[in-house]
C-alpha cells in the first residue's frame, strides 16, 4: 500500500458527503418556505446574512486572531516554529501560511484563514512547553490539513442558512407582533384569514430549521476533525505521534485553572482540542469527536501504515 493512499478514508468522505447533502436539502425546504410565504422582508435578511457570511469568510484570520491573542511571529522571533512550518509545508505541497503564537499556558493550536495563501497557524506557549517536537509537528500538520481542506470555506457555506434561520428566529416575535414579515403582514391578512399567522409559520420553520442545522453542522465539523488527522498522519507518516500529542494537550487542559480556560473558550470551534472536552455530555451536540474515537481512528490509521501503537 502507498504512502499516498493513507490520506483516503472512503467511509468518512461519504459520511461527509452524506452530512453536507442532508444540510443542502434541509437549506432548499426552508428556502422555499421562505419564498413561499415572504414577500418583502426576505430581501434585507438576505443582504444581512449575506453580508455578515462574507465578512466572515474574508476576514476569519483577523477575528480569530483577535479574538484569541495571537501575535504574528518572525522567524527571528520563532526560528523552530518557523521551521516546522516550512517543512511541513514542503511535505503537503502548500504555501508557507503566516505563523503566530498565543501566549497562554492552555495547549492548543488552531489554523484560520479563507485559503492556503491567507492562512495562519497558531500554537500556545502552553502547547509549546509540553509537547516533544515530533508531537508538536503532528500538530501542525493536522492544522495544515485545515488549511488544505479549506474547512473555513466548508463550514461558512455550510452554516449560511443556519445564520439566516438563527435571525429570524431571533426576531420573528418582534416582527410578528409589529405587522409580520415584510412590513404590515398583507398576505397574511389576505390569504391566511382565520389561519395560523403567516410569522409563525415561518418562526416555526425557522426554529425546526435551526435545530436540525445546528446537529448537522457538527457532525460535518467532527468529519472534518477526522479527515485532519487522518491528513496529519499521512504528511507525517507518523500517527502515534498526534496520538501522543492529543493525550498531552488534553491532560495538561485539565491541570489549566478554570478562569484561564474561559478566557479561551470562545476558541473552542478552532482549536485541535476544545478546553470544555470533559463537559461536554452528548457527541451529536460536539464539534470536535470524543478523544477515545480520535485515538481509536488514529490507530487504525498507524496499523494500515505498519507503525508502532502503544
Amino acid at each position: 500500500m502507498k504512502r499516498k493512499t493513507y490520506g483516503r478514508d472512503r467511509g468518512l468522505t461519504l459520511r461527509m458527503l452524506a452530512t453536507g447533502g442532508l444540510l443542502g436539502l434541509l437549506y432548499v425546504v426552508f428556502a422555499v418556505v421562505l419564498l413561499t410565504y415572504l414577500n418583502v422582508g426576505l430581501a434585507p435578511m438576505l443582504v444581512i446574512v449575506i453580508g455578515l457570511a462574507v465578512v466572515q469568510y474574508y476576514t476569519s484570520d483577523k477575528l480569530a486572531l483577535a479574538a484569541s491573542g495571537a501575535k504574528i511571529v518572525s522567524e527571528q522571533d520563532a526560528p523552530e516554529l518557523h521551521a516546522m512550518v516550512e517543512r511541513l509545508c514542503a511535505m503537503a505541497g502548500l504555501p508557507k501560511p503566516r505563523v503566530a503564537v498565543v501566549d497562554t499556558d492552555v495547549p492548543n493550536a488552531f489554523a484560520t484563514g479563507r485559503n492556503p495563501q491567507h492562512a495562519v497557524i497558531a500554537v500556545t506557549t502552553g502547547l509549546w512547553r509540553r509537547l516533544e517536537p515530533q508531537e508538536i509537528e503532528a500538530v501542525l500538520a493536522h492544522e495544515l490539513s485545515h488549511v488544505a481542506n479549506r474547512d473555513v470555506l466548508v463550514m461558512t457555506v455550510a452554516s449560511f442558512f443556519a445564520m439566516l434561520a438563527a435571525l429570524i428566529t431571533r426576531f420573528g416575535l418582534y416582527f410578528g407582533m409589529f405587522g409580520g414579515f415584510g412590513g404590515g403582514g398583507g398576505r397574511s391578512n389576505n390569504n391566511n384569514q382565520g389561519g395560523v399567522p403567516i410569522w409563525l409559520i415561518v418562526l416555526a420553520v425557522s426554529i425546526v430549521t435551526y435545530a436540525i442545522s445546528y446537529v448537522l453542522i457538527r457532525t460535518l465539523s467532527r468529519y472534518r476533525e477526522y479527515a485532519a488527522d487522518r491528513g496529519s498522519a499521512l504528511i507525517t507518516g507518523a500517527p502515534e505521534n498526534l496520538m501522543s500529542a492529543l493525550q498531552k494537550i488534553s491532560s495538561g487542559i485539565t491541570q489549566i485553572p478554570q478562569r484561564d480556560l474561559r478566557e479561551v473558550a470562545g476558541m473552542n470551534a478552532f482549536f485541535i482540542m476544545p478546553t470544555n472536552f470533559r463537559q461536554q455530555m452528548s457527541e451529536i451536540f460536539m464539534d470536535h469527536p470524543p478523544l477515545e474515537k480520535r485515538l481509536a481512528a488514529l490507530s487504525a490509521i498507524a496499523r494500515e501504515m505498519g507503525r508502532p501503537v502503544s
